[in-house]
């Protein structure tokens, strides 16, 4: 129903962090250690954001599809009465908060893998 919007709103909050932490970094100039691990962090967020983005649009594009979104007010055929709009508000709680909750950790561990590879790496050197 609007399980892709609990993701999708996540991926507008991680964007607009990203953004201005990306500034920020770009204001202070470069060379710096900070602006650099600034920059580390912009990139692992991007990771983030190309993930929940990916997966709202997907999810999206599957309710289309199945006729659960409509080009006309409004857009939900879940919101068009009360009992369904409910059903709908259930939903997005539970599996568009479960699915923001498992791509944020998905992504975490995928931060944690990169960060040792690359610890190994420096000792390693």
């Amino acid at each position: 129903m609007a399980c892709f919007l609990v993701p999708a709103a996540e991926a507008v909050v991680v964007t607009s962090v990203k953004a201005g932490i990306k500034r920020s970094a770009e204001k202070n100039g470069l060379g710096s250690e900070v602006v650099a691990k600034k920059m580390a962090l912009v990139q692992k967020l991007t990771w983030l954001t190309n993930l929940l983005w990916g997966g709202s649009v997907l999810l999206a594009f599957e309710h289309v599809w199945h006729g659960e979104i409509v080009p006309w007010f409004p857009f939900l055929t879940a919101a068009a009465t009360p009992d369904s709009a409910s059903e709908m508000l259930f939903e997005m709680g539970t599996i568009g908060v479960g699915m923001a909750v498992l791509v944020t950790l998905a992504w975490g561990a995928m931060i944690l893998v990169t960060d040792s590879i690359k610890r190994r790496a420096a000792t390693r050197a």
